[in-house]
This record gives structure tokens, C-alpha cells and sequence, in this order.
């Protein structure tokens, strides 16, 4: 249940895209929700235009008691622009100035960042090495130490065989074409390399199939989902001095 909402101009909206859905919530300081939790459908192959007019359509409903915007984005960014978008349209995401067009949209400043580190930011508990996974549309992931942020890494893209990298081993197309079964055997096998190689303290896994999950976890292994994650949008704008996140501004 939502709590009361705040008087004043000092709440976050925080923005979460992904390939199929776009969600949103407004957010206290710290990250207690001030209103219903809301998503709509990411239109198939979509534009900056499409993300940009479905964000503005998704928030109609929500007080504007904010004066901050936090959007996590499924691809890699860098200073407020969109690098890459695997799972949004083809040839259209690369240099896209977003928070700029979000910020003069909305008319207030926006921090992006990638959709695994503002849901990271959302769920750990800030000790020792935490590993965010996202498996939903792609395969996402953030890495964190004491809680805080370290920098972002595209590890969906490193190969794990000759023809596939993690994001078509694991995302959301390999799982309607393999089926249950063999996906959650290529899970396992992810989360032992990952054990292998980062020999984490903690690791999350969230993302709209992690509910597909049928095998026990290992008891430093934590389910979440996307309400808990988005929580991160405050604690973005709280600590992002630590992580020198971009700030972008309204054209005046």
C-alpha cells in the first residue's frame, strides 16, 4: 500500500524501462513509495520518440510533488546519453541524448543510468561484494561493494559460447525457444561461472523471468522484483555524488 503522500516539491519520480514494460513510481527520499506502482507496454521496436510519449503517458496519473527524475535504461549510458539498446529498436539508440529529452519533457533534471544499477542500488545490503542479475527482455547486471556503485560493465555481451552472448543465451527469446527446462539449466550454468569468477558475498536476481526460476538457490542468493528495484531511483539522487553520476538540466 502506497504511503501518504508528501506535501512539498522534494519527491522523486523513478523511471524503469525495459523491453517490455515501462514503470514508474513516486518515491520519497528514501524510497518509501508515495504512489501506485505503474507500468505500461514498451511498443515493440522502440523509438526514443515511443520511450520518450510512453513515459509521458505512464505518468499522467502521478502528483507532481516531484522535483527529480531517475530512469533506469537497458543498455549501456554514459553522462546522460544512451550508448547502446539491444533490446529496443535497431540503429536507432546510438548517442541518443534521453535524459536531455526526458528532462525537457518533464521540466526537471534527470539522472540515467543502467536499469541493473538503479535496481541494484535498490536492493542490496551494502555489504561486502553484491551482484545484480536481470533476466528478463535481455540479461542484466550491476556490481556493487559496501553498497556502493562500481562502474558499469555490458557483461551481457561477453561471449559464453562461439555463436551466443549472455543476453541470447539467457534473455527472454531463448527462453521461448529452448522452454523452461533447458532454460533453467543455462541459469544454473551462469550463476556457477559467475560464483567462479567474481566469488560474490551476495547476489539478487530480479527481472520479469526470474518467477521462472524451479531449482533451490544457494542461501546468499536473493529473488527480488522490479517494485523493490525501482527503489533505487531515490538512493540514486541520495548518494550520487559518491558515483560523480551526470546530472542533466531542462533547456531553458
Amino acid at each position: 500500500m502506497a504511503a501518504e503522500k508528501k506535501v512539498g516539491q522534494t519527491n522523486i519520480l523513478s523511471i524503469d524501462i525495459g523491453g517490455t514494460s515501462i514503470k514508474t513510481v513516486l518515491l520519497d527520499e528514501d524510497g518509501n513509495m508515495l504512489s501506485e506502482y505503474m507500468k505500461s507496454k514498451t511498443p515493440a521496436g522502440a523509438t526514443p520518440k515511443d520511450i520518450v510519449s510512453g513515459i509521458q503517458d505512464l505518468i499522467k496519473p502521478i502528483p507532481k510533488t516531484y522535483n527529480r527524475v531517475s530512469i533506469g535504461f537497458p543498455g549501456y549510458v554514459k553522462n546522460g546519453m544512451v550508448k547502446t539498446a539491444p533490446n529496443l529498436a535497431k540503429n536507432k539508440w546510438a548517442d541518443v541524448d534521453l535524459a536531455q529529452r526526458v528532462a525537457d519533457a518533464l521540466n526537471q533534471p534527470v539522472r540515467l543510468v543502467n536499469d541493473a544499477d538503479q535496481q541494484g542500488l535498490g536492493v542490496v545490503e551494502g555489504k561486502g561484494f553484491e551482484i545484480v542479475f536481470t533476466v528478463g527482455t535481455g540479461f542484466g547486471t550491476a556490481l556493487l561493494f559496501d553498497g556502493e556503485l562500481l562502474p558499469h560493465l555490458e557483461l551481457a555481451h561477453f561471449p559464453i559460447n562461439k555463436d551466443e552472448d549472455y543476453d541470447d543465451y539467457i534473455g527472454n527469446k531463448a527462453f521461448e525457444d529452448i522452454g523452461s527446462e533447458r532454460w533453467n539449466k543455462r541459469l544454473k550454468k551462469i550463476i556457477e561461472i559467475y560464483k567462479t569468477v567474481f566469488n560474490y558475498d551476495a547476489l539478487y536476481i530480479g527481472g520479469g523471468n526470474s518467477k521462472q526460476i524451479d531449482f533451490k538457490l544457494d542461501s546468499n542468493i536473493t529473488l527480488v522484483t522490479n517494485r523493490d528495484g525501482i527503489k533505487g531511483g531515490a538512493k540514486l539522487w541520495k548518494l550520487a555524488d559518491k558515483y560523480n553520476i551526470f546530472t542533466v538540466h531542462p533547456k531553458v
